[in-house]
């Protein structure tokens, strides 16, 4: 992580990049008790010496204001792009959902800021030599939020309701491999395996909640470091301290996520103490706000890309999507959208997966006009067409990057058109129905494992939103998957991304920059190589 104030480069950028998120709110409290201290400590004093009486007042004022910057430091106000997509954690699709959740539920294992999974609802585990059999120790004592206590069979219920085990669709994919979830005694529970997976680990992050919850989509019950205590609507999302945590408590006893969706405001916003932090700030904005900011730098950990739809036409055409990423230039997008931040990405992998991540196909397709208009008319459009890129207009640095994109693609002679519309639009339109012809966005993993970027383009996956069908691919993955060999399995994985960027199966772009803006009110925020905001890390400065 770099913290640092960032510089700005000499002349205008040909685009502003408005990117928002993460951004905590909480009203401040009253202060007139105080306040009616200081009056009548005035009147009392009345008929004293002027001096004793000003001294009572000053003392009353010094006290009214170590009160409010208690109450003030005792508050959070996070602000995030968009709204959170439902209470029940299992059936969250969003990104930005997830990283709110991380700080209310917990799986067996957690992940860390440094990459690793840490033992959480479970104190300790075991995996047989085999990788057939995940053998986890509950923790004692722990509790949810409703003050009840976690039992072996919360843990069993919440792995097999994502299993699946209604005859409903896995919620996770790799969670078909489970053959079953046994009790073993009342602290111990296996998790048996179908077939040998030495990376099942990584899936088991998934949230543990109660049995006897039977409305988790209106009632979230977690075992977090944070509570749930209400959600408006497109206006805000406040969880307070859970002081029974069985870990470190949270140093802030109130957070309040604030929606952010109009991503002019976000500067305003900071500067005038509606919000306190904003992650995936743009370099221009961070360059606007005072020095009682604090800006973090890190990186996002996601592909942008433009994502096409591969059932659609022309898209459904390989050469056609090649010639796009011929067109496009990542490094012309980069420099116009986030001042040259950013790092460029030839495939559906992030440089914070370092084993998996392959550079080297960040030169597939090197900038070359000719060559892309030689595929438009190999697919038989020698004058190019026209599409619409549909894009959430919450997110600016999608909007400018699809801007950017829509100016290059003009040379090959086609016009690409934006349609801005709103996240709730762009998840039911564009990711659940797949009715769209392109996007730009990012995506992230929801799990350590390379299978969290790359099972979604198995051809009959159900977040395969792009549509993108390949046996080859399908094999290599299936290979992957199949073998407890690590080097193998990397080889593997590395083969499902060589054919993903061979095939153009969208046009990669990059691993954003994060600039993350925190009043120097707190300290101690940390970078996570997922998409998660660790909130409980944060304190007051002093």
């Amino acid at each position: 992580m770099i913290k640092r104030r960032i510089m700005r480069k000499k002349g205008t950028s040909l685009l502003m990049v408005v990117l928002t998120t993460l951004t905590v709110a909480l009203s401040g409290c009253s202060s007139d008790k105080a306040g009616d201290s200081a009056n009548s400590s005035q009147e009392t004093g009345a008929g004293t010496d002027t001096v004793t009486s000003t001294q009572t007042a000053d003392t009353t004022a010094d006290t009214q204001a170590a009160t409010t910057e208690a109450d003030d430091l005792s508050k959070l106000i996070v602000g995030i792009p968009q709204d959170i997509d439902g209470l029940d954690p299992h059936n969250a699709t969003g990104a930005g959902t997830r990283e709110v959740f991380y700080n209310i539920f917990e799986g067996l294992v957690k992940a860390d800021e440094n990459g690793n999974l840490n033992p959480a609802v479970a104190s300790d585990y075991t995996i047989s030599d085999d990788a057939t059999v995940y053998s986890f120790t509950l923790r004692d004592g722990i509790k949810f939020h409703d003050g009840s206590a976690v039992t072996v069979d919360d843990i069993k219920y919440s792995i097999e309701r994502n299993m699946g085990v209604d005859g409903s669709e896995p919620l996770i994919r790799a969670y078909s491999k489970i053959d079953s979830v046994n009790i073993v005694d009342d602290s111990h529970v296996d998790i048996v395996l179908k077939e040998a997976d030495s990376d099942f680990l990584t899936q088991l992050t998934v949230a543990i909640i109660p049995a006897a919850n039977e409305h988790p989509d209106t009632t979230p019950i977690g075992t977090g470091p944070y509570m749930y205590v209400s959600n408006s609507p497109q206006e805000n999302f406040i969880v307070t301290r859970f002081d029974d945590y069985w870990g470190e408590k949270a140093y802030i006893k109130d957070v309040v996520f604030k929606i952010e969706s109009n991503m002019d405001a976000i500067v305003m916003d900071l500067e005038g103490g509606s919000i306190d932090m904003m992650a995936r700030v743009t370099s221009t904005q961070a360059n606007q706000l005072s020095d009682k900011f604090e800006v973090y730098e890190g990186t996002m950990n996601l592909v942008q890309a433009l994502y096409l739809n591969n059932d659609v036409k022309p898209f459904d055409d390989v050469k056609v999507r090649q010639a796009l990423c011929y067109a496009v230039n990542p490094q012309e997008i980069m420099d116009f959208v986030s001042d040259g931040a950013g790092t460029e990405v030839g495939s559906a992998m992030f440089p914070a997966f370092t084993k998996y991540y392959m550079p080297e196909l960040n030169d597939t397709y090197n900038t070359d006009v000719d060559k892309a208009k030689e595929l438009l008319a190999e697919a038989g459009y020698p004058d190019g067409f026209e599409f619409t890129i549909t894009v959430p207009s919450n997110y600016g640095q999608h909007v400018d990057t699809a801007q950017v994109i829509a100016e290059e693609l003009k040379a090959i002679g086609v016009t690409a058109n934006i349609q801005e519309i709103e996240w709730n639009s762009w998840v039911s339109d564009v990711y659940s129905d797949r009715k769209y012809e392109a996007t730009v966005v990012g995506i992230d993993a929801s799990t350590l494992s390379a299978s969290a970027l790359l099972s979604r383009y198995v051809s009959d996956a159900g977040k395969n939103f792009v549509n993108f069908k390949s046996d080859a691919y399908d094999a290599a993955y299936a290979n992957a998957q199949a073998t407890q060999n690590d080097d193998e399995k990397t080889a593997f994985y590395k083969e499902c991304e060589t054919i993903l960027s061979q095939e153009a199966a969208s046009v990669y772009i990059q691993d954003l920059p994060e600039f993350v803006v925190l009043n120097k009110k707190f300290t101690g925020y940390k970078f996570f190589p997922l998409y998660v905001q660790d909130i409980a890390a944060i304190k007051p400065a002093s």
